[in-house]
């Protein structure tokens, strides 16, 4: 039996989107589900619960000074990292997409650290460059200038601690952003450049504000939208750089490691107010995602 070309397309279309569902419906759809069905329940070492508990696991995480603290903690961390991510990601690719020789050596060279590990990096910064002893490289500079040497991961007031976890994440993914920008400036086309200058408009911040922005609002609405949720499910970094034998300290304890605690704690496995965090959790990601659209009117077409 000949099949027709248009029944052809299809069965070839399900071949190679069929097991990419299934996976994401089995390993991403049916937890989410299930984890949201589980945080009406009273769920103690057990995912089959049967005691309908209605909005009370809700209710005891938001009442939890801890758990509303790391939110908190990591919604500056995210006020931190986002913007400087955009602003820093966008100009290494203006100017490496700028550059008339060498450009594939340094776009691999800023690619680089994103294939290193996090935990790798994360310990590097903490032993080597941010260590609190005389000998590491941030202290060293320091000591050259006549300063006293810094315990950067334990001062609080002020908070230098968020030096050494903001330039681990920027420098572990700066180089992954630039390169969806650049792609993105290589496809501008080249007459709208053109007629911009034809109609007297001066290389540099007009042409970038009124030209090249626009053509990236797509690209832009992706790398804010990806580094926002990343920020907000950060760990690595902060489990190796903050966290010792004793624990967290309350001014940078991740929301995912409290919520493990919460779920599979020595204390005992309390799955519905874990999963209820992990649910809080992600309205607020989206909440934040949205207001995020709306301040720079995401919605809005590129002219």
């Amino acid at each position: 039996m000949k099949l027709s070309r248009k029944t052809r397309d299809t069965l070839a279309f399900w071949g190679f989107v069929g097991p990419f569902l299934l996976g994401l419906a089995i390993f991403a759809y049916v937890p989410i589900g299930w984890s949201l069905y589980l945080s009406f329940f009273d769920a103690r070492n057990t995912v089959t619960p049967s005691v309908f508990v209605g909005l009370d696991n809700y209710a005891q995480m938001l009442a939890d000074g801890p758990f509303v603290a790391s939110l908190g903690t990591f919604s500056v961390f995210a006020l931190f990292i986002v913007p400087l991510t955009f602003v820093l990601s966008l100009a290494l690719a203006v100017g490496v997409n700028q550059l008339r020789f060498a450009k594939a050596f340094f776009r691999s060279v800023f690619f680089l650290p994103f294939a290193c590990s996090y935990v790798v990096a994360s310990l590097i910064w903490k032993t080597s460059l941010f260590s609190g002893v005389r000998y590491g490289l941030a202290n060293t500079v320091l000591g050259v200038f006549g300063i006293d040497p810094v315990a950067w991961t334990g001062t609080v007031h002020p908070p230098l601690y968020w030096v050494v976890l903001v330039t681990a994440r920027l420098w572990l993914q700066l180089g992954f952003y630039m390169i969806l920008f650049l792609a993105a400036l290589q496809r501008i086309p080249r007459h709208l450049y053109e007629a911009a200058w034809l109609d007297g408009a001066k290389p540099g911040w007009q042409v970038f504000r009124h030209i090249t922005l626009p053509q990236l609002r797509a690209t832009s609405v992706a790398v804010l939208l990806l580094n926002l949720i990343n920020a907000y499910q950060a760990f690595d970094e902060f489990y190796n750089i903050m966290g010792d034998s004793r624990g967290y300290p309350p001014f940078a304890r991740p929301p995912l490691v409290y919520l493990y605690y919460t779920s599979l704690g020595s204390g005992g496995q309390d799955l519905g107010r874990g999963s209820a965090g992990a649910i809080i959790l992600a309205l607020l990601i989206a909440v934040v995602t949205l207001l995020q659209g709306k301040l720079f009117r995401f919605d809005r077409s590129a002219t």
